[in-house]
């Protein structure tokens, strides 16, 4: 066999090969939180007549790599490969705390922030946790918000707030572990709108 034909012989046999291994290439898959405005009852504060905008939610660097993460050990974070977000947590975060304010009904009117002083109060958050735990003898999932209201012409602080959930999964997969999360993030936006209810109450002329 010349050494022509050989060449020609090993590289049929590579694309053959490539070609057989083809069936199994694994494409990243995406998720996104699923949040829907939780229907409220009538809070104990009225509605006051201002207008809020709500800042977009800041993330820890981490979380803002795309992938999903989960934790190992308690000082470790590591990423899926292919499980990645399709939008950014912190943009579904920063719409479910805008829903779930509209629905509360504490104001006049919420807004995303647009760079304009438009608005008498102004919100900023940062989504600290939004892993899975794969320790302390389960899997587990963490939501961990934090949020301020201010009055940008004053500089006031209104109000400030934090919560974090922890819920236990009873099947470990990925779909339920977004369906967790979603969970999680809203109850602790319930908590940060409830929270902020309490804190103009007791502020009520």
């Amino acid at each position: 066999m010349t050494r022509k034909t050989l060449a020609s012989t090993s590289a049929c046999a590579v694309m053959l090969l490539m070609a057989g291994c083809g069936g199994g290439v694994l494409y990243p898959k995406y998720y996104d939180l699923e949040i829907p405005p939780a229907p409220r009852p009538a809070l104990s504060w009225k509605r006051l007549p201002v207008t809020v905008a709500v800042r977009r939610f800041e993330t820890l660097p981490y979380l803002r790599q795309g992938r999903i993460v989960y934790r190992q050990s308690p000082g470790e974070i590591a990423f899926y490969e292919y499980h990645r977000w399709a939008v950014d947590p912190a943009v579904t975060v920063t719409t479910a705390m805008i829903d779930s304010l509209r629905s509360s009904r504490l104001f006049s009117f919420v807004k995303p922030y647009d760079g304009h002083d438009q608005q008498e109060y102004l919100m900023t958050g940062r989504l600290e946790r939004l892993d899975e735990i794969d320790y302390e003898g389960g899997v587990q999932v963490e939501a961990k918000l934090s949020a301020e209201l201010v009055n940008p012409r004053t500089g006031a602080t209104l109000w400030t707030g934090g919560a974090a959930e922890t819920l236990r999964l009873d099947t470990r997969n990925v779909n339920s572990v977004i369906m967790e999360m979603s969970c999680a993030v809203q109850k602790s936006i319930d908590r940060l709108v409830e929270s902020l209810d309490q804190q103009l109450a007791a502020n009520e002329p």
